[in-house]
């Protein structure tokens, strides 16, 4: 089994990279997380499928991949991204986020990494691969909003548990990765 996490600013070159390291690879399971929530998401993600390698399997799904890695038998996964998962996991797991407290938020948190402790020990078994791209959130401003400021938190403290997890680590910044671990 091999971790690897890809992490960087937005449109930083990381998904390109991750693909890249798997350009040799036609067995591989490609996990998108995104949903189609306007017309710009949707461009974006059919910029990403068109650049992809059209010989691997692709799923569109945010929760419960370990079930989905474990009905699949590509050596190979690639998840992207991470932050999305995030985002969309905490919309479907809670509303109110305007009356948010600490312990609400490491809760929440306890809840996500859940999903991604699921996720990486059903790899673990399978004795597979997984690249994990994620967006670094935490160089900018402090959000006015309260839940872009609980998605900042939660987003980095997932970022930093994967990389505590992972064999190797790269940086991507103005399309150059630079491996930190």
């Amino acid at each position: 089994m091999k971790i690897t996490l890809v992490t960087g600013g937005t449109r930083s070159g990381k998904s390109g990279f991750a693909e890249s390291l798997l350009k040799d690879q036609n067995n591989v399971l490609y996990i998108a997380t995104s949903i189609v929530t306007d017309k710009e998401m949707e461009n974006r993600i059919k910029r990403h499928i068109e650049r992809r390698n059209q010989n691997w399997t692709t799923v569109e799904a945010f929760k419960d991949l370990n079930n989905v890695v474990k009905n699949h038998e590509e050596k190979y996964i690639l998840l992207d991204c991470v932050t999305i998962m995030i985002t969309n996991l905490m919309f479907e797991l809670h509303k109110d986020y305007d009356n948010f407290s600490i312990d609400d938020t490491e809760k929440l948190y306890n809840e996500i990494k859940k999903e991604f402790d699921k996720l990486l020990l059903q790899v673990k078994e399978e004795n597979k691969e997984i690249i994990l791209v994620t967006n670094e959130v935490g160089y900018g401003i402090v959000p006015e909003y309260k839940i872009s400021r609980v998605f900042r938190d939660i987003a980095g403290e997932i970022n930093s548990y994967i990389a505590s997890l992972s064999d190797d680590v790269y940086l991507v910044a103005c399309g150059i990765p630079l491996k930190i671990k």
